[in-house]
């Protein structure tokens, strides 16, 4: 466990409570739904927020080591431009912070970072926007919606960003669907995994996304999960983010034969990410194929079974404002 900042924090301003967050990791694009297809997964970050006479952050674990401290820290950032939407001035604020989430491996976490401060700082102030509004600045932020929109709505986001508006909606997945992921431990920075894509695509390559996104969509509409094998390819970003991820191909061309419904590169990556109906029992081939793969091609990786996450970004009432946030996360979290 790794922690920067002490312990404390110095009180909130009086009539100013501290609020609560919780939010959930997620993954992008499910193979063909490049920038507008988004699932919310239960990995989870945690950010207490309050009011305070001057700004303190502290960060606790590992996956937060290296994130800022002081005014430069995102959610502080994001925060004080929901305060000048609102038109409210609150310049000093007391923050903390503990996530799951591992950073720059595909999972959402700078976007699980803006709907966090969001939410943190609209409840601050009595919830003065709605969670459209949250919806539409987020989506600003990160440019496209798939990965904030999941996060703040749970399930899985079907969206479009055009650059002035967002728009969403929102389908829940069975039960029974289980998310294996394999994490490379090396970072791939979504800069890098962008620059690498072309400016333009064929017509053929297009026509080719949208059949295959719009028959995943609704293969989870309609609990036709045979269809998933089908409908989860993709030419418009995998075929050259690949090079970038050894062993990357061979999973995405193999992992059915290992009792994968599907799998993907997870948003920008590295994560790769198969997608299991937990009623065929074959989890456990499956972990070694991506485990074998990845090994076979020098790439040490971390497997985890995830599943989707219903619910998105929460304000919690059962948190104990008198002890830190690492002492109210303990048993819910990785720690």
């Amino acid at each position: 466990m790794s922690v920067q900042g002490d312990g404390g924090g110095n009180a909130a301003k009086s009539g100013y409570p501290k609020v609560y967050v919780k939010v959930p990791a997620s993954t992008a694009n499910l193979g063909p739904g490049f920038d507008a297809l988004g699932m919310a997964l239960n990995l989870y970050e945690w950010i207490e927020m309050g009011i305070a006479d001057r700004t303190e952050i502290r960060v606790y674990g590992e996956q937060m080591v290296g994130v800022p401290t002081d005014k430069s820290n995102l959610i502080y950032k994001v925060a004080q431009l929901l305060f000048d939407k609102a038109g409210v001035s609150h310049p000093e604020l007391d923050i903390a912070m503990y996530s799951d989430i591992p950073l720059t491996r595909g999972l959402g976490s700078s976007a699980t970072a803006i709907v966090g401060a969001l939410v943190a700082a609209n409840a601050l102030i009595g919830n003065k926007l709605s969670s459209h509004e949250l919806f539409q600045i987020a989506s600003a932020l990160e440019k496209h919606p798939d990965n904030v929109g999941a996060s703040l709505f749970g399930g899985l986001i079907a969206a479009f960003w055009d650059g002035e508006r967002a728009e969403h909606i929102r389908i829940v997945p069975e039960d029974r669907l289980d998310v294996l992921v394999a994490i490379p431990r090396f970072e791939l920075a979504t800069e890098k995994a962008r620059n690498v894509l072309p400016v333009s695509v064929t017509m053929k390559d297009a026509v080719f996304n949208i059949g295959h996104s719009s028959l995943l969509v609704a293969a989870f509409c309609t609990g036709r999960y045979d269809m998933i094998r089908h409908a989860m390819k993709d030419a418009l970003h995998q075929p050259y983010r690949a090079p970038l991820i050894p062993g990357m191909t061979d999973i995405l061309e193999q992992a059915q034969q290992h009792g994968a419904l599907g799998a993907a590169l997870s948003g920008a990556g590295p994560t790769l990410l198969a997608l299991v109906d937990g009623k065929e029992g074959r989890g456990a081939e499956l972990e070694a194929f991506l485990q074998g793969t990845l090994a076979r091609h020098g790439i040490e990786a971390d497997t985890m079974w995830l599943k989707p996450c219903a619910d998105g970004a929460v304000v919690l009432t059962h948190f104990d404002p008198n002890v830190s946030l690492l002492d109210n996360v303990k048993g819910r979290a990785r720690v």
